[in-house]
């Protein structure tokens, strides 16, 4: 992470200076912990110890100081979403009380088949963060990950775009996304086996836009199914890890 990430990190992340630890052998640190601190809880954003000094109970000492602390100032919540791949990271969060609460799927579209037509009677327009906001159509955060929830969108609202599906009466359908093409949000308010979300598609990539990425895609927040149906398909997963801060 550069100095120039870390400083984003803050601004979009919530990345909070005394929710982050540093771990020292002597005068060397060896251990860091970045955590960041909203209202409905604190994220363990990251969690690193120095090759040569695993397996001595640093990374633990780092989560149960956090979490001490947490029990008194609050908020409760902490979790953390952990690539699956990093067995030692999963294996520490289970040992430190942590329980699984979800399976986060990385989605990528290349190349989008979806052609750009139109649907009868329906308008693509485009629609900004602040527009969803102020239409209700933003929430709720329970069912994303963090670096897509409610907080990250609007912090990061000059840098996202986006478009919808509407009608004369209200929006039916939108995608925020980035110019690199990560999928921030991607939402039907219409049961329609996807339609709209594939048109919307399609007009990104009659844009320019040829590969989406969604990252830590919530089984609750849109059916893998039908995100395959659109012609995403699933990549690297995390597992989403849980806790209520206690005194050690």
């Amino acid at each position: 992470m550069t100095p120039d990430a870390f400083k984003r990190s803050i601004r979009g992340l919530q990345v909070w200076c005394s929710s982050c630890m540093v771990a020292f052998s002597g005068s060397d640190p060896i251990g860091v912990l970045i955590g960041a601190k909203r209202p409905s809880g604190t994220l363990v954003h990251r969690i690193a110890v120095h090759p040569d000094h695993l397996r001595q109970g640093h990374g633990r000492h780092l989560l149960t100081s956090l979490g001490s602390k947490l029990s008194i100032l609050g908020p409760p919540r902490m979790a953390a979403e952990v690539p699956e791949a990093f067995t030692a990271a999963c294996d520490l969060f289970g040992a430190c009380g942590y329980v699984q609460e979800a399976i986060l799927t990385d989605y990528v579209l290349e190349d989008p088949e979806h052609e750009a037509t139109q649907l009868a009677g329906l308008f693509v327009i485009p629609v900004t963060v602040d527009d969803l906001a102020a239409n209700g159509l933003l929430g709720p955060d329970s069912d994303v990950c963090w670096e897509r929830s409610v907080e990250t969108l609007t912090a990061r609202k000059n840098d996202i775009a986006g478009l919808a599906i509407a009608s004369d009466e209200r929006i039916e359908a939108y995608v925020l996304y980035a110019e690199d093409g990560e999928v921030l949000s991607l939402r039907t308010l219409i049961e329609d086996g996807g339609a709209r979300l594939g048109l919307l598609l399609g007009r990104l990539r009659a844009g320019g836009v040829n590969a989406f990425h969604l990252p830590k895609a919530h089984p609750a927040e849109i059916p893998g199914e039908l995100l395959e149906a659109l012609g995403f398909r699933p990549g690297a997963g995390y597992r989403l890890y849980a806790a209520k801060a206690r005194a050690e």
